[in-house]
């Protein structure tokens, strides 16, 4: 941006930034919701984290289409598609998860119903292997599939004639939708109206080494048990594919992104993955409205001060940093609504176009 947009604090009230007048006057340079603050007795950062994976949430949805995208030649993705009665005229969001979720994570449905009250499409992507969807092609998933996110919203539009869309990601689904718009820049379909992403994982050399600090050490055994236990099914479905003696002595994500995700995903190391799956790399080429929510509390995804300087250089985006929200999380006190803050917040901020 011409002036950065500010870093809010979860203790202040929003308000417009300085900008000139025509910039002043677009409506996605305004916070869509109240600042965020904490649920009483979940301040801290863990806290926070955890508590949005196993408190109880009641989300009921209506029944959804099945949907299959042919996204190689040997290569299917699975989406869950909810449509208003008068479809071609509504906005359609597509939502993407993170690493290990699926278009059945507690965060996409809650995102789903607040979508579906606000009038909108909605399709739940599982991102190529997930949800149970291993047997819809012999290759592995990483976080720099973008191109995957980008078939599917064009196979919509084509195949729905659909007026508008906008995208949301988690995590490894927000860095997949940030970065499918760099790449798109100005040459992006004219239907896309807006980008969100809740905890994106925009800088993953930085976040995988974080995820390997002692405290986050609950975090690293559970991505690596189920990434570990999805590539032995892979092994299952495709027996000459896959070398399952590549797995001995893997202990930490880079571990296993540096022998098995670089591996068979054309990567010559983990560095090189992490930088070209990066959606660092490409922000600046973002040319719609974008909305980015992170917290500086959050335990395993960091964000490098060169790409929030990035992202605070482009005028289409929106960048939000709480002090606290941990991971995926920023649980409020339920005043009115489910407390699920940055659902809510990402969802108001799409409906505005």
């Amino acid at each position: 941006m011409d002036e950065a947009p500010q870093v809010l604090p979860s203790d202040l009230t929003p308000r417009p930034l300085p900008a000139e007048a025509l910039r002043a006057s677009d409506p996605f340079l305004n916070v869509p919701s109240a600042p965020f603050r904490p649920r009483r007795g979940l301040r801290g950062p863990h806290r926070q984290t955890l508590a949005s994976q196993f408190l109880l949430r009641r989300i009921h949805l209506p029944a959804a289409e099945k949907r299959l995208f042919q996204i190689e030649r040997e290569v299917q993705v699975l989406c869950r598609c909810h449509w208003q009665k008068e479809r071609r005229q509504a906005l359609t969001l597509i939502i993407v998860h993170g690493l290990e979720g699926s278009s059945e994570s507690q965060y996409v449905l809650g995102s789903t119903a607040k979508a579906l009250a606000a009038g909108m499409n909605v399709v739940r992507m599982n991102m190529r292997n997930c949800g149970g969807t291993e047997a819809l092609g012999p290759t592995l998933y990483h976080s720099g599939l973008s191109g995957d996110v980008g078939v599917v919203a064009r196979a919509l539009l084509a195949e729905e004639d659909l007026p508008r869309v906008a995208l949301l990601g988690f995590s490894m689904g927000g860095n997949l939708v940030l970065k499918l718009a760099g790449e798109w820049g100005r040459e992006a379909p004219r239907q896309l109206r807006a980008v969100g992403a809740v905890s994106p994982s925009v800088d993953l050399a930085p976040s995988a080494a974080a995820l390997h600090h002692p405290q986050n050490w609950v975090y690293e055994q559970y991505f690596l048990w189920n990434l570990r236990r999805r590539l032995r099914r892979k092994a299952r479905l495709y027996p000459n594919r896959y070398e399952m003696q590549r797995l001995r002595r893997v202990w930490t994500l880079r571990q296993f992104d540096d022998r098995i995700t670089a591996h068979y995903c054309g990567f010559a190391g983990a560095d090189d993955y992490y930088a070209r799956a990066s959606a660092a790399g490409v922000i600046q080429g973002i040319a719609v409205p974008a909305l980015l929510i992170h917290s500086s509390d959050d335990p395993f995804i960091h964000i490098l001060p060169e790409t929030k300087a990035k992202l605070q250089a482009n005028s289409r985006v929106r960048y939000i940093e709480t002090e606290r929200g941990g991971h995926c999380a920023f649980l409020a006190d339920p005043d009115g609504y489910d407390g699920r803050w940055a659902e809510r917040t990402a969802i108001e901020f799409v409906a505005r176009f």
